[in-house]
C-alpha cells in the first residue's frame, strides 16, 4: 500500500549526459566523479531519457544514479547511443514509482517496448468522427 507523503520528493530537469564521462581532469580515463558526487539522484525513482529535446525512454530504478550510469557506459546496451539528456524524479514509494512510470509512458511516445499498467479508454465513436472529419477539412476535402 502507498504510503501518505508526496508523490515526487525532488527532480531534476534535462542534465547532460556527460555527467556520467569517464575522463578525468587531466583528459585520462577514469569514473564519472560528477556524477557520483550527486546525492539528488542517488535515490530511487523514474527517469526520462532524452535525444535532444526529444524523450526516447522512461524507466524506474532503485537507485536512479547507478541505473543512469549503466545506460551511460555499457556499449552493448541498445540505449548507450541514443541520449544526450535525462530528467529524473525523486519517488520513494514503489508504488508510486510504478505508476508514474505508467503515466509518463502513457502521456509520452517514446521507444519504451513497456505498456504502462493503467486502464486505457477506447476513443469514443465521436471523437473519431470529429477527428475524422477535421482531418480532412484541413486537406480541403469533404465527407458525403
Amino acid at each position: 500500500m502507498a504510503k501518505n507523503g508526496p508523490l515526487v520528493d525532488s527532480y531534476v530537469r534535462m542534465w547532460p549526459r556527460e555527467l556520467f564521462d569517464c575522463v578525468d581532469e587531466d583528459g585520462k580515463a577514469g569514473r564519472p566523479k560528477l556524477a557520483k558526487s550527486l546525492d539528488v539522484i542517488r535515490h530511487p525513482g523514474v527517469y526520462v531519457l532524452y535525444r535532444d529535446d526529444k524523450p526516447v525512454y522512461i524507466g524506474k530504478a532503485k537507485n536512479i544514479l547507478g541505473r543512469l550510469y549503466s545506460h551511460a557506459s555499457d556499449v552493448n546496451s541498445r540505449l548507450y547511443n541514443s541520449w544526450s539528456f535525462f530528467s529524473a524524479f525523486v519517488v520513494q514509494d514503489p508504488v508510486h514509482r510504478s505508476q508514474l512510470e505508467g503515466i509518463l509512458i502513457a502521456s509520452m511516445p517514446t521507444a519504451n517496448g513497456a505498456r504502462p499498467s493503467l486502464p486505457r479508454q477506447s476513443m469514443p465513436l465521436e471523437v473519431r468522427s470529429l477527428m475524422k472529419k477535421m482531418r480532412l477539412a484541413k486537406a480541403g476535402l469533404q465527407i458525403k
